[in-house]
């Protein structure tokens, strides 16, 4: 065998061995359900006057409101909370839970309500979340959350309205 050989060869062992470690070859990304929405085509300005400036900040800039400033971190009534955005349901009040830390939380979300992304705005990845359909900001979720999910879904309670049962 020649070294350029054995090179090659190691190369594309390493290479395999990466891309099992990855989780294998990419996966193609399931289809968006909310691609077409209208609300992804509305304009910064129809934003700004739907929504009130703190809801403006937090739901288009990714901004965070004051810990301890929502009325629905205490919210205990039986219901749905939607994004202020587009009035898509988000969370089941049956997910909430108190989590001490001044923004309404959630352990789970309901299933394809959500996208995610990596943000680093404060210099070390986090994992924040959007609505699915308008991609407006509600919050970061943290694996330090209750059973059954570990998770801790911290929401801007401006970004959300609640829809008793």
């Amino acid at each position: 065998m020649t070294l350029l050989h054995a090179l090659h060869r190691r190369a594309v062992l390493l290479g395999a061995t990466a891309l099992a470690a990855c989780g294998g070859a990419p996966q193609a990304k399931a289809a968006d359900p909310y691609a077409g929405s209208p609300w992804r085509k509305l304009s910064d300005a129809d934003w700004k006057s739907r929504l009130s400036p703190p809801a403006y900040r937090v739901l288009r800039q990714e901004g965070t409101e004051r810990a301890g400033t929502s009325p629905l971190d205490k919210e205990t009534r039986r219901g749905t909370y939607v994004c202020a955005g587009c009035d898509l349901p988000l969370f089941k009040s049956d997910w909430k839970y108190d989590s001490r830390t001044g923004w309404p939380s959630f352990y789970r979300p309901i299933e394809g309500a959500l996208g995610e992304k990596t943000d680093f705005k404060i210099g070390f990845p986090r994992t924040e979340y959007h609505c699915a359909r308008c991609l407006g900001h509600q919050g970061h979720v943290f694996k330090d959350g209750p059973r059954p999910t570990g998770l801790r879904y911290c929401n801007n309670g401006v970004a959300l309205k609640f829809v008793p049962a």
